[in-house]
């Protein structure tokens, strides 16, 4: 494959025969521009895992869309190194218009719909920002009914990057069937975690429990610099309440 594309580079990352992994790696991930196809060589090992996901989840965020990953010039001894490569797909399954296949047979599926995307900076106004660019999705992909409990959880998603991550962050929105799929990329490696409900007398604390409400799923997803934040939103969920 020819440009590289250096997308999940660390900082002791180089160019190598085309390939964005550190050039002592066994294992390269070697990707093209022009193609969704990425290339796994060499050895992969538990020890080459970290920097493997690194490398896929950076180009999928960067690169939304479709990304087909070609095991056929690797070696793979090491069941749990396998095991690791599926547990990348598991994280980026309900990311908006992302989908990550492993060394696929027959033809490529349909490329997930185009997303929606906004720079947003870490500061109050941006949670409006948000809500405009969330209200246009869902008019566009004929999602009304999700307007209103999108808007409060990518509300409660943005406010905490400006409360917490305090780094600019990037929003992702895209249908997929009968939901909507929302994500907040910040530059944090701090992760949310949901305690469960809080005392009626709490002030604040409220912001995952939102999400849980209004969302069937919801998580994050650690990167090399930050993390992503999604939730997941079905337009069946909201069918009770527009009887």
């Amino acid at each position: 494959m020819s440009p590289v594309d250096r997308t999940g580079a660390r900082a002791r990352t180089d160019v190598h025969n085309g390939a964005i992994m550190p050039t002592d790696a066994r294992c390269l991930v070697e990707a093209d521009d022009s193609s969704p196809t990425v290339r796994l060589t060499g050895i992969l090992d538990p020890a080459e895992v970290e920097a493997v996901r690194d490398a896929l989840l950076a180009r999928l965020w960067q690169r939304p869309g479709l990304l087909l990953v070609d095991l056929s010039g690797v070696r793979i001894p090491d069941p749990l190194a396998r095991d690791a490569l599926d547990e990348v797909c598991r994280a980026v399954a309900d990311w908006p218009a992302a989908e990550l296949l492993l060394d696929p047979d027959g033809p490529p599926p349909d490329a997930p719909p185009e997303p929606l995307d906004a720079e947003l900076s870490p500061v109050v106004e941006a949670a409006r920002e948000a809500r405009v660019l969330v209200a246009a999705g869902c008019a566009r992909w004929g999602l009304p009914e999700l307007t209103e409990p999108a808007c409060l959880a990518v509300t409660e998603m943005v406010n905490n990057v400006v409360a917490h991550a305090v780094t600019p962050m990037t929003l992702r929105l895209a249908p997929r069937g009968g939901a909507l799929h929302l994500a907040v990329r910040d530059h944090s490696a701090g992760r949310p975690a949901y305690g469960g409900p809080v005392p009626v007398d709490s002030v604040g604390g409220r912001g995952l429990l939102l999400i849980d409400t209004v969302a069937r799923r919801w998580g994050s997803t650690a990167l090399p610099d930050g993390k992503v934040v999604w939730c997941v939103l079905y337009a069946e969920d909201e069918a009770p309440f527009h009887n």
